[in-house]
This record gives structure tokens, C-alpha cells and sequence, in this order.
């Protein structure tokens, strides 16, 4: 077959439509070699695709074409189970034609050069020696050395033939020695990158009521360059190990981190191992370069309610008041009315307005989340409670003991009362102590000391603590 390439330093491509009719059309028709397609998908770019063929093979060693393979296939992870034949050898062609691979095989070869006159359209031909394609395509006309530049003037390159190397699409090639002729079923199974998942949610919470509705959308993408057809699709929540895992990148945690209190409640829905399984309920096509949204969960009426919370480091003081930030606080408890194990993503939450129009009003993002777990989202920074934090005074009591009393005050603008988590963090730097404290705080960890601040309508509040720090 010949192929036609259209030239300006081997970067305007064109097809002539004598070839375009010819290949494209069929191309774009052709169905697709895929069989019985499922597909499994990961969080961490990894998917499982198991493809069932049918293929007839003949008597003794063939050569066996599977097209239609993801172009992002890691082909060490190749399985294939054929009844009634062995695999000799197997290849993955992931050289995909193109204008610039089909010029970088022809590097070496003779091909022909068509040029047309702007002025009057007429067209010369001349055979010409593709000596290299190195930012550029370097040729061999007749002895002289030309560079072709990418003037704007009609050139295009007319090919032979299309190497043996070249593929339309991804292929695995196998070599199978088959000890009787006839159909049979082929499975295909490999791991591949390039197909992810994600989830997101959209909350509607009603403070009047402390309700909120929630729904789940699981969002596909597919970078893998092939299309897979009509597959049954299995996303699995949890992060599988990876020869590949890298623990040297560091991962900034965001300023506003969403604290979970883990829950102890099985969730209802299938799991393998240690990871829950979310089923797409019928089959769907994930098109290459596409995102796909499906819904997985649908909740009214869950229990949920706001509150406010602000953490003070250790020694910190400010000059102004600090906005405390604004939390949303749900359970996926079944009592609660969530009811299920909840894989990670985004949480964007909405309130209606006076208008009874729902306002975005924050987000925030979510771990895997087991059932029963507590959860507190902070969704942005509070207009109008605010908390001044000061160091009052530090005391040395001796070489290695030091007196620290800290003064708190907290302020709301807002026409009714409202609680603040007060949480002032930092107490492990040596071993602190508190020694006395007005709020009756809590000692929630062996670094934070937890103060529940009731803040009246229109006023303030005040909270003062003395931690003795030994070193």
C-alpha cells in the first residue's frame, strides 16, 4: 500500500484524498476487535482488562493478531488462556502510524517527493533518499542535500508502503502452537495505565433542620488511547500496592484538614480484601479521551450540623483576630442516615439562600472513609467568629522548666450563639502540662488540649489556660 504524507519540516501533514478514501472511511468503521470486555479500575492509574475473543486458529504454531489492546498496556502483566494451545511468544506493537513515525521508518529509504506549482498547479515528481528526521527531515535528491523547510509551499511525500512495524491501532501479537484447528474462546487479561476514577459529592445541607442530602458521582477518565467497548466496569476504593509506589515525594497536606474519627461498622456493599467494590449497575463504553460521570450514591435526610472550630500552635499569638474556620459535621453512620463506606474525593457543599436557591458555600476533600466514621469538613474561614490567641506571659521556673499562660478571646457577629472547637495544639513539644484552665478542657491527645466555647449572640467569650513545659 502506498502512503501519502503531506510536508513543511515534517510538521504539516496531510493525507491526499485519493488515500484518505481509501483507509479512513474503513478505519472509522471498523467495529471493534474487542470481545466480551470487563474492566476493572483502581485509584492509583491502575486497571485490570479482561477481554474474551473468540478466535479460529488452524493446526500447529500461528500467529495470532489481538488489535484494540490498550496503547497504555504494561505488557510484563500480559496473561492469555486459549484451550487446546500454548503460548510461543508475544509481542506488543505499540508503535502506532502516524505521519512522523511513518517519515522516522522511512529514514534509510527511497521515497517521492510531489511539489506544486502555486502560480499554475502543476505537479513535479522526484524520488528522493530520506537520510535523517532530526527536528527536521534531512533528503537526498539526485546527490544534492536538501532540508525541507516549512515555507508554506505545497510539498507532500508519497510512501511505498507502511512498515510491518507500524499498527493503526495497539496490538498484541502472540504466537500460539495450537494442537487442533477450530473456535474457541481466548481470555485476555493485562494491567494497564491510563484508566482512573474518582468520586465527588454534592451536599445540600439545611441548617435549620440539621439535615443534609448527599450524592455521590463517580467520575471516569480514560488517557489510555483505546476505546473499550460496552464493559462491564468494577471500580475498587482503596490504594493497591505498586512496585512503582514512590515514597519519596513529598505530598503537602492542605490548610484545612478534614478530621475523621474512623467508624467500626461493616458496610453492607461487596468487598475484595481490604477494599470495597462500587459496580457500575449496566454496562457502558469508556471512550478514549473521555470523562464520565455515573451515580453511586443518593441520600436525603442524613443527620448533619455546623459548627466552628480553631487551632492555635504552640506559643502562637497574633496581633488581630483570626477567623475560626466553618465546619460541616456528618456521620456515614446507618443511624445517621449515610449508610455506607465512602471512597475518597471532594465534598462540595451547598445552602439555600433566602431565596430557597442553593449557594455553594465551600469543599473540601475526603479519605476513604469506613462506615460509622465521623467526619468534620471545614469549608472555608468563618466572617464572623473570630478568635484572638495571646501569649501572656512565659516564665522560666528553671534550666529545663518553663510557664506559659495563654489568653484566648472569641468573638461572634452573628445574631445567635454559636459553640467554637477551641484546640490549642503543640503540647507535645517536651512534656506541657496544664496547670489550670477556665474553659474544663479536655486533653484530646498527647498534643492538644480541646476547649467546647459557647460564644453568645453578638458578644465574646474568653478562655484562659497555664501549661507547665518541661524539657
Amino acid at each position: 500500500m502506498r502512503a501519502v504524507m503531506g510536508i513543511g519540516a515534517c510538521a504539516a501533514i496531510l493525507l491526499p484524498l485519493s488515500v484518505a478514501a481509501q483507509d479512513a472511511p474503513a478505519a472509522a468503521n471498523a467495529s471493534t476487535a474487542q470481545g466480551d470486555v470487563s474492566v476493572t479500575i483502581y485509584n492509583n492509574d491502575v486497571a485490570l482488562v479482561q477481554d474474551v475473543r473468540t478466535l479460529s486458529l488452524s493446526n500447529g504454531r500461528v500467529r495470532q493478531d489481538f488489535p484494540d489492546v490498550s496503547a497504555a498496556i504494561r505488557a510484563e502483566t500480559v496473561s492469555l488462556a486459549v484451550p487446546d494451545a500454548t503460548i510461543v511468544e508475544q509481542n506488543f506493537d505499540y508503535d502506532l502510524l502516524s505521519p512522523s513515525s511513518l517519515m522516522q521508518k522511512a529514514v534509510g529509504e527511497t521515497i517521492t517527493l510531489v511539489r506544486t506549482n502555486p502560480a499554475t498547479g502543476a505537479e513535479t515528481r522526484e524520488r528522493a533518499r530520506v537520510l535523517a528526521v532530526n527536528g527536521g527531515v534531512v533528503l537526498d535528491i539526485g546527490g544534492r542535500i536538501e532540508v525541507l523547510r516549512d515555507d508554506g509551499l505545497p510539498v507532500r511525500a508519497v510512501f511505498d508502503r507502511v512498515p510491518e512495524s507500524l499498527r493503526a491501532r495497539p496490538t498484541l501479537s502472540v504466537t500460539l502452537a495450537s494442537s487442533r484447528s477450530g473456535a474457541r474462546p481466548a481470555a485476555l487479561s493485562y494491567l494497564s495505565r491510563g484508566l482512573g476514577w474518582s468520586a465527588d459529592y454534592v451536599a445540600l445541607f439545611d441548617d435549620k433542620s440539621g439535615k443534609i442530602d448527599v450524592q455521590g458521582w463517580v467520575t471516569l477518565k480514560n488517557t489510555s488511547a483505546t476505546t473499550f467497548n460496552n464493559a462491564k466496569t468494577l471500580l475498587v476504593a482503596g490504594e493497591v500496592g505498586s512496585a512503582d509506589d514512590s515514597n519519596g515525594g513529598y505530598r503537602a497536606r492542605p490548610r484545612r484538614v478534614t478530621r475523621i474519627a474512623p467508624g467500626t461498622e461493616t458496610a453492607s456493599r461487596e468487598q475484595l480484601g481490604d477494599f470495597y467494590l462500587y459496580p457500575l449497575a449496566e454496562r457502558t463504553t469508556i471512550a478514549d479521551k473521555q470523562t464520565k460521570q455515573v451515580s453511586f450514591l443518593d441520600v436525603k435526610g442524613a443527620a448533619a450540623s455546623s459548627g466552628y472550630r480553631f487551632d492555635n500552635g504552640w506559643l502562637g499569638s497574633s496581633e488581630e483576630p483570626r477567623s475560626a474556620q466553618s465546619m460541616l459535621r456528618f456521620s456515614n453512620s446507618g443511624a445517621a442516615g449515610l449508610g455506607d463506606a465512602l471512597p475518597a474525593g471532594v465534598v462540595r457543599v451547598y445552602v439555600r439562600d433566602a431565596r430557597g436557591q442553593p449557594q455553594f458555600t465551600g469543599e473540601n476533600r475526603i479519605d476513604h472513609t469506613p462506615q460509622g466514621s465521623d467526619i468534620a469538613l471545614p469549608t472555608g474561614d468563618a466572617f464572623d467568629v473570630k478568635v484572638q490567641a495571646t501569649t501572656v506571659a512565659r516564665t522560666r521556673i528553671s534550666s529545663t522548666r518553663w510557664r506559659t499562660e495563654m489568653r484566648y478571646r472569641l468573638t461572634n457577629a452573628r445574631a445567635r450563639s454559636v459553640t467554637v472547637r477551641l484546640v490549642q495544639n503543640g503540647l507535645d513539644w517536651g512534656d506541657t502540662r496544664v496547670l489550670a484552665d477556665s474553659g474544663k478542657g479536655e486533653r484530646t491527645d498527647a498534643g492538644a488540649m480541646t476547649w467546647q466555647v459557647p460564644v453568645p449572640a453578638n458578644g465574646e467569650a474568653v478562655v484562659t489556660a497555664t501549661f507547665d513545659t518541661r524539657y
